[in-house]
C-alpha cells in the first residue's frame, strides 16, 4: 500500500506540475490577447469602451459556465474533501478543463483573485482521479487530496515547502507525522517542473540571519496598523455584499448574470483605468515591492490600497473563478511598504520598506484566511531573512488575536453582539 501511495504522490505531482504550468501561461497569453499586450503597459492607450468590455464580457461569460456547471465555481480544498466523504463530488475532465478556463479567463480580464486556489483544486482533482484509479481504501482520500493541493501551491508559486504548509493547514494535519513523505515528494515534483517554466518570487535584499531588532520594534508599531485595515476589508465586504445581494440583485434576478457583469465589470474597468496595479491578481504587486523594483509615492499607495480592497471584493460578488491568496497579499504588501515610508519620512528611522511589504503579504494574507503557519513558511521561502520571518510570526499571531475580538475570521464577517 505505501508503494501505492508513493507512486501516486510521484505521479500527482508531475501531472499538477504540468497542469499548473499550462494554467499559469494560458492565463498570461489570454491577459496579453485581451489587453492587446502587458496590461500594465497597454491600458492606457486602449480605447475606454474597449476596456469596459473586456471584464464585462468576460465575467459573464463565467458566470454563465458556472450556472450550466456548478463544478467550475471557486471552492477551496476542505470543500473537496467534505464533497469526497460524503460521495458529492463528480467530476471530469471537461470540468477541470472548463474550471481552468474560467479562472484563467477571470484573472486575464483584470479582476482581482488569486491562481493560488484554482491550483489548489486542480491538484486535488487530479489527485482523486488518480485515487479512484489505483483503488486506494477511502481512508486515504485525505491524504490523496492533500498530495494534490500541495502540489498545486507548490507549482504557481514556485515554492515547495509552502505548499507543503498549505495543505498541513488546510486537511492533513491529523496525518502529518505519518504521510508527510508523500507531501513532500507531490511537492517538490511539481516545483520542480514549475521552476523549470515559471518564476518564483525571489527576494533580492536578503541578509539572511543578521537579525536586526530595530524591525521588531517597528512591528510593535505595525500590528495596530494592518489590524485596522484587516477591520476595514472585512467592514467593506460584509457591507457590500449586503447590500448588493439583500438589496439590489432581488430586484434585478431575472437578469441576474447581465447584472452582475455590468456592475461588476465597470468597477473593474474604472480600476483599471485609474492603476493597473489595483486590479489582476496582484502577483506582480508583491514582486515589485518585495523587490523594490518601483518606487510608489505614498499617496498613490494609498490610493491603491483602498481600490484593490475594493476590488477583490467586487471580484468575489461577481464569482470570478480564483482564491484570495495572493490578492490579500499584495493588499498586505502595499500597507507594508506604506508603513515603512510613514516610519522614516516621520520617526526618522532608517527601515526597508520592502522588507515590511514582505511581511505585510504574509500577515494580510495569514490572518484573514487563518493560515499562520503557511504565512510564516511562504516569508522564510521568499526572503530567507529572520528580519522577515520574526517579525511576520509575532505580527500574524497577535493580529489575529485581536481581529478575532469582533469577527469571526473563519467565516470572515462580524461576530453577532448579543
Amino acid at each position: 500500500m505505501r508503494a501505492k501511495v508513493l507512486l501516486l504522490s510521484l505521479l500527482v505531482g508531475l501531472f499538477t506540475g504540468f497542469f499548473v504550468v499550462f494554467y499559469a501561461l494560458l492565463t498570461k497569453w489570454l491577459s496579453f490577447l485581451l489587453f492587446l499586450g502587458d496590461p500594465t503597459k497597454t491600458i492606457q492607450w486602449l480605447p475606454v469602451w474597449y476596456l469596459y468590455l473586456i471584464p464585462i464580457l468576460a465575467i459573464y461569460i463565467v458566470n454563465v459556465l458556472i450556472s450550466k456547471n456548478e463544478t467550475v465555481q471557486e471552492y477551496g480544498v476542505k470543500e473537496i474533501a467534505q464533497a469526497v466523504e460524503k460521495n458529492r463530488l463528480s467530476f471530469n475532465i471537461k470540468d477541470l478543463f472548463l474550471k481552468t478556463f474560467a479562472s484563467a479567463l477571470s484573472l486575464a480580464s483584470g479582476f482581482a483573485v488569486g491562481n493560488e486556489g484554482p491550483s489548489a483544486a486542480i491538484g486535488a482533482m487530479i489527485a482523486y482521479k488518480f485515487h479512484k484509479l489505483f483503488k486506494l481504501p477511502q481512508k486515504y482520500i485525505r491524504i490523496a487530496l492533500s498530495v494534490g493541493a500541495s502540489s498545486g501551491i507548490a507549482a504557481i508559486f514556485v515554492s515547495p515547502v509552502t505548499g507543503i504548509a498549505f495543505a498541513i493547514e488546510n486537511i492533513a494535519y491529523d496525518f502529518v507525522r505519518n504521510y508527510a513523505s508523500y507531501l513532500i515528494t507531490g511537492s517538490v515534483v511539481a516545483f520542480s517542473i514549475a521552476t523549470y517554466f515559471l518564476e518564483p518570487l525571489v527576494f533580492n535584499y536578503s541578509t539572511g540571519k543578521q537579525l536586526n531588532y530595530y524591525y521588531i520594534l517597528a512591528t510593535l508599531l505595525f500590528i495596530p496598523l494592518i489590524t485596522l485595515f484587516i477591520y476595514f476589508y472585512l467592514f467593506l465586504k460584509d457591507t457590500l455584499f449586503l447590500f448588493l445581494q439583500e438589496k439590489l440583485q432581488k430586484r434585478v434576478h431575472p437578469f441576474k448574470n447581465i447584472f452582475i457583469a455590468v456592475l461588476s465589470g465597470s468597477t473593474i474597468a474604472t480600476i483599471l483605468l485609474i492603476s493597473p496595479y489595483a486590479g489582476f491578481s496582484g502577483h506582480e504587486v508583491v514582486k515589485i515591492l518585495i523587490n523594490e523594483n518601483l518606487h510608489l509615492p505614498l499617496s498613490i499607495i494609498g490610493i491603491i490600497i483602498f481600490l484593490r480592497i475594493l476590488a477583490t471584493t467586487m471580484s468575489l460578488y461577481a464569482n470570478a473563478v480564483g482564491g484570495v491568496f495572493i490578492a490579500l497579499m499584495s493588499i498586505g504588501a502595499l500597507i507594508g511598504y506604506g508603513f515603512a515610508e510613514i516610519v522614516n519620512i516621520f520617526l526618522l528611522w532608517h527601515i526597508e520598506a520592502f522588507y515590511f511589504a514582505a511581511i505585510g503579504a504574509a500577515v494580510f494574507m495569514g490572518v484573514l484566511m487563518k493560515l499562520p503557519l503557511t504565512a510564516i513558511v511562504l516569508a522564510l521561502e521568499t526572503t530567507y531573512d529572520y528580519n522577515v520571518i520574526i517579525p511576520t510570526g509575532l505580527s500574524v499571531i497577535l493580529v489575529s488575536y485581536l481581529t478575532s475580538l469582533r469577527f469571526d475570521i473563519h467565516k470572515l464577517t462580524f461576530k453577532e453582539v448579543d
